[in-house]
């Protein structure tokens, strides 16, 4: 975790709220969604990478205070989980049909019907990112912003199709073997945290290993089935409605998905953030790298954080590490300028 996270003193228990799980009936089957805070504040969903779920994909973004303050303030969270990814899930019957990534987007909508929701802000890590732009691109009045984490929007390159297949396999004959876990890792955390022969792998890597071992190795082979036959939507990208902060590690294997991203969005209404020696999941490795971006794009919208909670002076990130261009109002709130952050790797 990154040092601003570390450096404020502060009770877990005192910012950790109870959440409510919800089982979903959709015409493509069941979904959990776990909400956290007041019904009556607008809504933020999110949607974790392939294998995780929001537990092991936002917590570490969750448990910085300042960010808890910034988000729990503003929002309602609704956490999806993909079919079969929800905490101590069932294996899914052989039965029923494997969804496609339009499947997966549609749920969203009867989910957002479910809970009575009109437009919503949304955060998805990497395979729920795409599903979640997805989303914006086919119902475009129903999302005010995307905050989106080292994400996917074309059709998968060979390298990445060849490698899913390989899991694909291996999860069909194995199950969640080791090496299973060892793709999916180096998928989400960059080579300093996995750890190597003389540095130990870090604790957030540790849980996440102990995460997938507990996976329903069908379940997971079903979403990723999905994800390795989904489209390109780049063109899509050019008719998004709505504005849009991208974070990606510098480190991530899909680092050039989210230039390639950025380049087709509007960017009068987008910013994209590299995080340095950082893999895909920023809200794990990095999550203090998030923080000062996310404030600023959320001020877009007329949300704040609190002014009790100030920024730790230990932060790697500050308001001069960003483009002045972002904090000029525009008609449309702020006018995002590409940025990059500055953090150095640790000792």
């Amino acid at each position: 975790m990154g040092d601003s996270c570390e450096s404020v003193s502060v009770d877990v228990e005192s910012i950790s709220l109870p959440g409510k799980e919800h089982i979903v009936k959709t015409s493509h089957g069941y979904v959990s969604v776990t909400v956290f805070g007041d019904l009556e504040k607008p809504a933020l969903i999110t949607y974790p990478d392939l294998a995780l779920n929001y537990v092991y994909c936002f917590q570490g973004l969750f448990l910085c205070p300042e960010a808890f303050s910034l988000l729990i303030h503003n929002f309602c969270i609704y956490h999806l989980s993909p079919p079969g990814h929800e905490l101590e899930a069932a294996v899914i019957s052989p039965d029923e049909p494997v969804l496609s990534v339009d499947d997966l987007t549609d749920q969203i909508a009867e989910i957002l019907d479910y809970f009575g929701l009109g437009a919503v802000m949304c955060m998805g890590v990497t395979a729920g990112a795409y599903i979640l732009t997805m989303f914006a691109i086919k119902y475009p009045r129903r999302v005010m912003g995307l905050i989106l984490v080292s994400p996917l929007c074309k059709a998968p390159s060979w390298t990445e199709w060849l490698c899913n297949k390989v899991m694909s396999n291996l999860l069909y004959i194995c199950g969640t073997c080791g090496l299973v876990k060892e793709l999916l890792l180096m998928r989400y955390f960059s080579k300093e945290v996995r750890g190597s022969a003389d540095v130990p792998e870090s604790d957030v890597v540790q849980a996440c290993r102990r995460l997938l071992g507990e996976r329903q190795s069908p379940n997971v082979l079903r979403l990723l089935e999905a994800i390795n036959g989904r489209p390109d939507i780049s063109e899509g990208l050019r008719r998004l409605q709505c504005r849009s902060l991208i974070f990606v590690g510098e480190n991530s294997p899909f680092h050039f998905e989210a230039l390639h991203m950025t380049s087709k969005i509007d960017r009068r209404f987008s910013a994209l953030v590299e995080v340095q020696s950082c893999g895909s999941m920023v809200t794990e490795e990095q999550p203090d790298a998030m923080l000062i971006p996310l404030e600023y794009f959320l001020m877009g919208y007329g949300f704040y954080r609190p002014s009790q909670y100030n920024v730790s002076p230990r932060s790697p990130l500050s308001p001069t590490s960003i483009s002045p261009e972002l904090f000029s109002p525009e008609s449309m709130g702020l006018k995002l300028k590409p940025i990059k952050t500055r953090i150095p790797a640790e000792v």
